[in-house]
């Protein structure tokens, strides 16, 4: 065994070459170990998901700059911090690891899990955003091994989406920003909770009309129509935007955005002369053919092929 320096891990070995691995201070650790990146995204603002496996590992953080949320997805029953040997891992824990933390960690038996990155303008962004407070004086306390239903939650829905799908994509980030969120009430004071929970208005007749008519304009484009981009056209913080527009609308963004992809795509099927399901799939915002067939299935019980029949026999 060798010693390391701070932030790396323990056990000596050759670690295997990771592409485009992300900046963040806990995944570069992880790269220089045992764990193998499974999948990672870039979302808006500073925010990164990856997905680890390990086994037979020591591995050691040190102050890493950012916070990070970690969900434990399969094992973890042999994983354990050497500082409370007590504690273990599962299926459905979570850790919250700050800026400050050092920890070192035994995994002992195969474990997977998620990891959401925030980083550290990322945090201060939020925190001004959401509680009107000065970010160094909002951090969150470092958790190991707790128990919080809707994070188990949001990384179960983000392990159901294709991350290389445009359109999943925009799914995946509102429900990434939903978890950073979550973390940023954790660190509230009661006043500042209080505030937030105060009835909010919907968009105004003008905003609305002004969002809704830039979806209907870009739907073929999902960077365009996210969560991040339409809050810019409000003038509006996403968190904001996100709770006004459902007060608005009564669905989500994301909802609201797939609704009219399957809208545009309906009234294309019933046109005399439909186009290729492909090049329809694209105009509508769709990443492919088999993407719009899968959610028009979902949604309305058919194919495409047998929405665009019934209506030419209606």
């Amino acid at each position: 065994m060798r010693r390391y320096g701070c932030g790396t891990t323990i056990a000596a070995m050759t670690p295997t070459p990771l592409p485009e691995l992300p900046s963040s201070h806990l995944c570069q650790v992880l790269s220089r170990s045992k764990a193998r990146l499974q999948r990672r995204v870039r979302l808006s603002e500073g925010v990164e998901l990856a997905v680890w496996a390990n086994v037979d590992d020591e591995v050691r953080y040190c102050q890493p700059g950012h916070h990070t949320l970690s969900v434990y997805l399969a094992g973890g029953e042999g994983s354990q911090l050497k500082a409370r040997p007590e504690a273990m891992g599962a299926p459905g824990r979570i850790c919250i690891f700050t800026p400050e933390d050092e920890s070192h960690w035994l995994v002992r038996s195969p474990v997977q899990f998620l990891h959401l990155y925030v980083s550290d303008l990322a945090w201060a962004g939020r925190v001004v955003r959401m509680l009107d407070a000065e970010p160094r004086s909002r951090t969150l306390r470092a958790q190991i091994y707790g128990d919080d239903q809707a994070f188990h939650a949001g990384a179960r829905a983000l392990m159901q989406l294709d991350w290389q799908d445009p359109q999943q994509q925009l799914a995946a980030d509102a429900i990434g920003q939903q978890l950073v969120d979550r973390l940023v009430l954790q660190s509230a004071t009661p006043r500042q909770l209080q505030a937030l929970q105060r009835p909010l208005g919907g968009l105004s007749a003008a905003m609305r009309r002004r969002v809704l008519a830039h979806v209907e304009a870009h739907l073929h484009d999902s960077k365009a129509v996210s969560l991040p981009a339409l809050a810019k056209q409000a003038c509006l913080s996403e968190f904001h935007f996100a709770r006004m527009f459902r007060q608005s609308m009564g669905c989500t963004v994301h909802e609201w955005v797939l609704q009219q992809r399957l809208a545009r795509a309906r009234r294309a099927l019933s046109a005399r002369n439909v186009p290729p399901l492909a090049e329809l799939a694209l105009d509508c915002g769709f990443s492919s053919a088999s993407h719009l067939v899968r959610s028009f299935r979902a949604h309305l019980g058919v194919t495409p092929t047998q929405f665009s029949i019934f209506q030419r026999n209606a």
